[in-house]
């Protein structure tokens, strides 16, 4: 059994007071059970202050990006090594953000993710296509390329990761691919990740995801939850979002 995670994505927001109030919230409400589990992914500044807060719970934490590289020269980097050293369990790789905004490769966005296997950090590995992409046809092109440069460049350490699909066309807009629409594309990723020996892969799905459809979508065969944005900043949401 797979069971079911859900993971705050605070993108570039918070600060310590509403951080605190937020995270005092999760820890005093949620309730973990065996097939499903809660964690956030926090700006690298608040690590400690999420270490500190979730430390003795059953809530993970992780960071929203992370170095390819070990340590050196790059200025403005983070190194999985120092996340480590935060607790971390996971950091997320390749958000459509990172792709768009900085420039980040398929190869990278690999290259990133073998840097946490190696250190014992679970990456979240961010895939999805844009709407033009989707509007042409080529979703499956293009989630099995990204896809694939992964399970080329993992081998054997695939089975660890957790993937997340992200249409690029449903984050922060409003606009959600339907609870089909989104198993189609899990399905088919589920079905590549079969062939590659990782079968029990936890697929997230991030897209304007809220407590209104969360049901829904997670009642999808091949969905193991969600990779949460803005929602994962209004306690009371994210956890509605996790009870579904």
């Amino acid at each position: 059994m797979r069971g079911k995670l859900v993971v705050g994505n605070w993108k570039m927001n918070g600060g310590l007071a509403a951080n605190a109030r937020l995270l005092d919230r999760l820890v005093t409400e949620w309730q973990p059970t065996e097939a499903r589990s809660l964690a956030v992914c926090v700006p690298f500044p608040y690590l400690g202050q999420a270490q500190a807060a979730l430390a003795s719970t059953a809530i993970g934490w992780g960071a929203q990006d992370v170095s390819a590289h070990a340590s050196g020269a790059y200025t403005g980097e983070v190194s999985a090594a120092m996340l480590v050293e935060f607790g971390c369990r996971y950091a997320i790789v390749g958000h459509s953000e990172r792709r768009q905004m900085h420039g980040e490769t398929d190869g990278l966005v690999a290259a990133k993710a073998g840097a946490a296997l190696g250190v014992g950090i679970t990456p979240i590995v961010c895939i999805g296509e844009s709407l033009a992409e989707r509007e042409a046809g080529a979703t499956d092109v293009v989630v099995q390329r990204q896809l694939g440069v992964v399970i080329d460049a993992l081998g054997t350490e695939l089975p660890k990761i957790v993937l997340a699909y992200e249409p690029v066309w449903a984050i922060g807009t409003g606009r959600t691919a339907s609870p089909a629409q989104a198993q189609q594309v899990h399905a088919s990723l589920r079905s590549a990740l079969t062939r590659a020996r990782a079968p029990d892969v936890k697929v997230l799905y991030g897209g304007s995801v809220k407590a209104a459809n969360a049901a829904a979508l997670f009642a999808m065969s091949d969905i193991d939850g969600g990779l949460i944005g803005g929602a994962s900043l209004d306690a009371m949401e994210f956890l509605a979002i996790a009870r579904a």
